[in-house]
């Protein structure tokens, strides 16, 4: 065993971005079926809140959660009181309380789209094990469907110059087009109630605009949302079929892989003569007089020591590399992290 210690240049730090599919097949940037679990749709929590699966849920063939639906509403509508003693909270203000704490670190403001503020939201938070560290801007594209109005939603990274962070990250607008359609009204928002959404990437989250969807117009489906009513209206569902009807959703992870390059430099003079203790003879001689002038070693493993001679890392080569004065190598080690 032979060592050598590394100057700062031979040690060299970089960063990439790795973008992969999102959904769990793995096979393609889109997903074109949506499912529910029944169960999951009948119990107390299905009139807030849904998982959506990429196949029928209890079929013989395994499925994976991708993504989770909720609604919110800002004074608890659309739902009945659920805890006890508390009359002025419901399953829908406390969804759009963890939403707004999640996103803003704020329990005073509201969600604001364009200039418009509205009191409820569609949310959905995609499944943390679909995405490594954070989406892709510019890869989120949804279509909804209600009847025959149809509506095209991505994330507006692209047109824009200076990004905008809340409390949780980098935060982009929802607006209307895709892949080549043109915006609804030219310009990707509505003319009354802003933008159609709010795409987070570093936490998985779009948080959609309940009032846009609900427009009967051009710039809207008319989801039916029913805002105003103190009682059990089951306005996620609209949302789910307005999903499924489209068929359409896409979506990237993306990942930042830092990486360390070690370079580990054999210069035609160094490392020629083995360490193995049978080729030295009791005093300290090479055993074969042939090895003196012409000796020839085998590099197997480079191992990585810090200061206090600790083995930090072990790097195996393919094969034994010859080595002799007549030859310099070069092994480079990359890290990962």
């Amino acid at each position: 065993m032979s060592f050598k210690r590394l100057d700062p240049e031979d040690i060299s730090i970089s960063a990439e971005s790795v973008v992969a599919p999102l959904w769990s097949s793995g096979d393609g940037k889109y997903l074109t079926s949506f499912h529910t679990s029944s169960g999951q749709v009948a119990s107390n929590t299905g009139n807030y809140f849904y998982e959506i699966y990429d196949g029928v849920y209890d079929s013989p063939t395994p499925v994976s959660v991708q993504f989770a639906i909720a609604y919110g509403h800002k004074e608890g509508k659309g739902a009945l009181p659920y805890y006890p003693g508390v009359n002025t909270k419901t399953p829908t203000s406390t969804i759009y309380g963890q939403y707004r704490n999640l996103i803003f670190g704020d329990e005073e403001v509201g969600f604001v789209f364009g200039t418009y503020e509205s009191d409820d939201i569609y949310v959905m938070s995609i499944d943390r094990a679909r995405y490594k560290e954070k989406l892709l801007p510019g890869s989120f594209n949804l279509k909804l469907t209600n009847g025959d109005k149809t509506l095209h939603l991505t994330d507006n990274s692209a047109d824009i110059t200076t990004v905008s962070y809340v409390d949780a990250g980098r935060v982009y607008d929802i607006i209307s087009g895709s892949h080549g359609i043109p915006y609804n009204n030219g310009t990707g928002f509505t003319a009354e109630h802003g933008s159609y959404g709010k795409f987070l990437p570093d936490v998985g989250v779009v948080v959609l605009n309940g009032a846009a969807l609900n427009l009967n117009t051009y710039e809207g489906i008319n989801i039916a949302t029913n805002p105003d009513i103190n009682g059990a209206v089951n306005n996620l569902d609209k949302f789910y079929s307005a999903i499924k009807n489209g068929a359409s959703g896409s979506l990237q992870s993306e990942e930042t892989i830092s990486s360390n390059y070690v370079f580990v430099r054999v210069r035609n003079s160094e490392f020629n003569y083995s360490t193995n203790p049978s080729n030295i003879t009791s005093s300290g001689e090479l055993r074969h007089d042939v090895m003196i002038n012409t000796p020839q070693a085998y590099i197997t493993t480079v191992g990585l020591y810090n200061d206090n001679n600790d083995l930090l890392g072990v790097a195996k080569l393919s094969r034994p590399l010859l080595k002799d004065f007549t030859k310099e190598a070069l092994v480079r080690i990359k890290l990962d992290y």
